[in-house]
Parts: structure tokens; sequence; C-alpha cells
């Protein structure tokens, strides 16, 4: 009996989900993993890649029985501009502030969406900079700069 791939775009994900999982575990290895009443610093991130790797399985397996269709390219623009923005708030949230990061980082990686409207990217912008300042900061105490030296913070 010869298995078919109906379903090209869930086939894939499912493989990225599993190499993924698998490799956050190998990496993961590297250090003590504890018990659940008292856990090292390997075993959430083990937890959750198992989880991933068994999505990224179920998803696969899903692949072999459902119809959907093909792959027909890859968004290299829409990950290059997460990526970019990824890397621009690492860089900025030390020296300008997790107000500036943020702002950003919604500004970059929202135009990567086909949906992309300056209004609601505002509006997102400053509701996720609301919400992170009152739970990093204010909430967990996170020493996180909201507005950093470079705006003379």
């Amino acid at each position: 009996m010869a298995v078919s791939i109906r379903h090209p775009k869930d086939f894939i994900s499912g493989l990225i989900f599993i190499g993924l999982g698998l490799g956050f575990i190998l990496i993961a290895q590297d250090y003590k993993m504890g018990t659940a009443t008292r856990m090292g610093p390997a075993y959430f991130p083990t937890i959750l890649a198992s989880v991933l790797t068994l999505i990224g399985l179920g998803v696969t397996l899903r692949a072999l029985f459902r119809d959907g269709d093909p792959v027909t390219g890859f968004a290299w623009k829409q990950l290059l501009l997460v990526l970019v923005g990824t890397v621009v708030f690492g860089l900025l949230v030390r020296n300008a502030g997790l107000i500036a990061a943020l702002l950003a980082y919604v500004g970059i990686t929202a135009t990567a969406s086909v949906y992309f409207h300056w209004k609601s990217t505002v509006l997102l912008a400053a509701g996720l900079t609301v919400f992170c300042v009152i739970i990093f900061i204010k909430a967990l105490g996170l020493p996180i700069p909201m507005i950093g030296p470079w705006f003379g913070a």
C-alpha cells in the first residue's frame, strides 16, 4: 500500500514542527532536567518541545488523510520582516526601552501582513505596549527600562 501526501502544506508544516521540537529537546539535554516537583532548567523547555513535536506528528499524519492545496511558494518577504522586527526589538529594548522597542517591533512585523493598515497597527502597538508594561514591568518587576538611556532615562 502506497502512502500519498494529500495535503502538502500540512505535511511540510508538520515536518517543521517536528524538526524544531526535536532540535529544542536536543539543546535542552545540556541542562539538568530535575523532577516535576523540583524542575531544572531543561524541564519546561523539554515539555514544550515535546508538545511541539507531538503537534507536528499529528499535523504530518493528518496530511496523509485530508486533501489540501499544493505548496506554491514561500513567503520570504514576510519571514524577513518578522526576523528583522525581532532583531530590532532585541537591539532596542535595553537602550531605547520597552516602549520604543515594542512600537518598532509591531510597526515592522505588521507590514508583513496582507491585511496591514496603519490605524489598526497603531492601536495594536499601543495596546500591546500598555499590556507589556503592566505585566512585565509593574506586575512581575522585570528589570527592563520603560524608557531607555537613549531617551534620557
